[in-house]
């Protein structure tokens, strides 16, 4: 087995068996050579499905793609990019893909957010427009391009103009090969001189050619016995039924050769084609096509040491050079002719032939030819991270604005005497919806955090603060030991118990008053309300309140980091979530929840916190694992933050919402990657939280900014068209919470902190 470095997961796109076609034959070869030769690799298949057929693939398959469905395709771009894979390969034949010239192909991979690999099993020399269009956007999407003849690199270079740097060279993988010893008793023709020809028949392969060599061949090799192995291509089948081998076998008989021929009407296993190839003598390739760029059947002709008889298409002229065979002309029976009887009365010179032939095939067998894709790969997965870590670099230089001043005036504006407001039309309070309990609590956390910023305003500061506390402390209902949530503009409750998320973020707000807080007699009534709130805890069944609850936890341990039932809560808690990523995350999927809602990065966040002063490394591995894999989700190919939408959010297995996206998944990123950074010292962390925060400052699909300088508010969420011009509570808050520990982390030099605990 060979150790696979950082590559743990690679997705194969093309045809695979049972369908019947080359690619298919390639794609299943490789993937079985991968998961044998490479050690801790997980290698599937996405299939593509000719129209009408559905096939029963094996479970390497995860993935249907239907040639024709555009959307098909596009599901499949989510699948793979949710699925944590290193490195996508594709196999390439124009006449797989659907849309003209196998256009659909580009709208799954300008969708990818890994390095791809594309093999060219078919270059043209001469492209039509179309056809050059697409090949030229292909190889720009791929990271490297995987060519299996020199012929193929040349026309790359010549026709597409393609750098011979971005070209590797790996040759047509072939099978074991078997004995030649009993292969002809096996198959019941001892004592023949066997000549082969193998492969899904069409109209191009010439094999009528041969047919017609057959009577010069007989007069002076009398026992000599054609074989022509496969069966009909099937879209050859579907427009003209089997008139193709039905005219074969006719000429045949017509030329009085039909004893002397065996047609194999079936796509035979791999065991079965390892016993006729090892059975033949001469083998066959009289293709028509001169253009022809890779041929599986005549690599494994050349690789299994045969004597080869083959016309001077590109692949075969490359193969069989240097006396590693024979060239005949294209639709020659004569020469046909010469060339087989030539090597079947000469032992010597097929001797000589098929040596040469070996030495060729010892680095084409399937082992040798993984591990050339492994080193490709790799390749392309380091070129990947270091293009886009130099166009992050460039544009961070060149684009990325400073942090704006924190201004509260859109807050002044939402905040009367009983609390802040949760709406607005534009920059406008709406009155008519009221209060509610998570907007005020946003605002208590946003208000300590300027406090503990040491704020120019503290008084305005904490005047505001004093408002918000009051609102936390007149939302609890001592009754039922639960807050409420939603207050009407006319002062009334409308409900007895507001949900637990609420519950959660007022336990978040009292935590950090708790800990922050300068003033004993706010601490001490911050600590109140949340020693009794804390025990309804216990019965939530929300991970995004654990998560709350659990992030307000560590905030109030930094005051009392003695209380041992507050700890024993933490305990608890980060044990509930720890425990529910352990039921649901799988490979693809390292995550708490089979979907993915809102507020997504508090769960990760909370257990890199808790874990981290619990000193629980298991824990705090799981919450920076499941945070990266979210990161990366939620990064554009560009370079851009771009959180799941709001409009269907993403449930595993399904499309992924893109629209609408809010702030307060921008805001939870920041401050989960700043959590991140402060438990590792990785700078990649810091990178993240200030990607998430660009994007309210107009880095975003979009490209434009949330963040309103006039109001010193948010903008609500940006719609597929449009920004929402809204300028609410939740979105206000969130921003400002998010520049406030981005300016936080500035003044503690983010960029330039020595990594403390690589490892993590």
């Amino acid at each position: 087995m060979t150790s696979t470095g950082g590559i743990r997961k690679i997705a194969v796109l093309g045809n695979h068996l049972p369908r019947q076609c080359g690619i298919a034959t390639f794609t299943t070869d490789l993937t079985d050579a991968i998961a044998a030769e490479l050690e801790g690799v997980d290698c599937f298949v996405l299939a593509m499905n000719d129209p009408g057929h559905r096939h029963a693939y094996p479970p390497r398959v995860r993935f249907e793609i239907a040639e024709s469905d555009v959307a098909s395709y596009r599901r499949a771009a989510d699948f793979l990019n949710v699925g944590t894979v290193d490195v996508t390969c594709v196999q390439h034949e124009y006449g797989i893909f659907g849309g003209k010239a196998g256009g659909h192909l580009l709208t799954l991979l300008r969708e990818l957010r890994m390095p791809i690999v594309t093999t060219l099993h078919t270059i043209v020399s001469e492209p039509s427009a179309l056809q050059r269009r697409v090949l030229d956007e292909l190889v720009g999407l791929s990271e490297r391009v995987v060519v299996m003849s020199e012929q193929g690199a040349a026309l790359l270079r010549e026709v597409h103009g393609v750098a011979g740097s971005k070209i590797d060279l790996i040759p047509h993988g072939i099978p074991r090969v078997l004995s030649a010893e009993r292969s002809k008793d096996r198959l019941g023709v001892e004592g023949k001189s066997v000549i082969l020809t193998f492969g899904l028949l069409s109209p191009d392969k010439g094999i009528e050619h041969v047919i017609d060599a057959m009577p010069a061949i007989l007069a002076r090799c009398p026992q000599a016995l054609y074989i022509v192995l496969g069966t009909t291509h099937p879209r050859v089948r579907e427009e003209h039924g089997e008139s193709y081998r039905l005219s074969l076998e006719s000429r045949a008989q017509r030329l009085g050769v039909g004893s002397s021929l065996i047609f194999h009407d079936r796509f035979v296993s791999p065991d079965e084609l390892a016993e006729f190839m090892a059975a033949a003598d001469v083998y066959v390739t009289p293709y028509l096509n001169p253009e022809q760029i890779t041929s599986g059947t005549l690599a494994y002709a050349v690789g299994s040491g045969k004597a080869v008889v083959s016309t001077p298409y590109r692949y075969a002229r490359e193969l069989l050079a240097d006396g590693r065979g024979v060239l005949v002309p294209a639709r020659d029976p004569g020469a046909v002719a010469r060339a087989v009887v030539d090597l079947l009365t000469d032992d010597a010179k097929r001797a000589q032939i098929q040596a040469r032939a070996a030495a060729l095939g010892r680095p084409m067998a399937w082992p040798a030819v993984a591990r050339s894709y492994l080193s490709t790969f790799e390749r392309a997965r380091a070129e990947r991270a270091g293009r886009l870590r130099s166009v992050f670099q460039a544009r961070t230089l060149a684009r990325r604005p400073v942090l704006p001043e924190v201004e509260l005036e859109h807050v002044d504006r939402l905040t009367d005497s009983t609390g802040i407001l949760q709406h607005a039309l534009f920059d406008v309070p709406r009155y008519d919806d009221g209060y509610c309990l998570d907007d005020n609590a946003r605002a208590l956390l946003l208000t300590i955090l300027l406090e503990d910023a040491g704020t120019e305003e503290t008084r305005a500061v904490r005047s505001l603060s004093t408002r918000y506390l009051a609102f936390v402390s007149h939302a609890f209902n001592a009754r039922t030991g639960r807050f409420r949530n939603f207050l009407s503009y006319s002062r009334r409750w409308t409900e007895d118990c507001g949900s637990e998320d609420c519950h959660g973020r007022a336990l978040w707000a009292l935590g950090t008053l708790v800990g922050r807080a300068r003033e004993p007699d706010r601490q001490s009534l911050g600590g109140s309300l949340l020693q009794s709130a804390l025990p309804a805890v216990a019965r939530f069944q929300s991970p995004r309140a654990w998560a709350y609850a659990l992030l307000g936890i560590d905030e109030y341990l930094r005051a009392f980091q003695g209380d041992r039932t507050v700890q024993g809560v933490r305990q608890d808690l980060a044990g509930r979530l720890f425990e529910m990523y352990g039921r649901v995350a799988e490979p693809g999927w390292p995550w708490f929840e089979d979907r993915l809602t809102y507020c997504n990065a508090r769960l990760a966040q909370a257990l890199v916190a808790s874990g981290s002063r619990m000193e629980h490394e298991e824990m705090t591995a799981v919450g920076l694992r499941s945070l990266e894999w979210l990161a990366a989700l939620q990064t554009s190919e560009d370079g851009r933050f771009a959180p799941v939408g709001s409009n269907g959010f993403y449930v595993r297995g399904g499309p992924r919402a893109r629209f609408d996206q809010q702030p307060v998944e921008a805001a939870a990123m920041v401050s989960a990657c700043l959590e991140a950074f402060r438990v590792t010292g990785r700078p990649l962390w810091a990178e993240h939280a200030r990607r998430a925060f660009d994007w309210f400052l107009g880095h975003n699909v979009l490209e434009r900014p949330l963040h309103d300088p006039a109001t010193g508010g948010c903008r609500d969420g940006l719609h597929p068209d449009r920004v929402n011009e809204n300028q609410g509570a939740e979105s206000t808050l969130s921003f400002l919470v998010a520049l406030l520990e981005m300016r936080a982390a500035d003044r503690v030099d983010l960029a330039h902190a020595a990594p403390r605990e690589a490892s993590l």
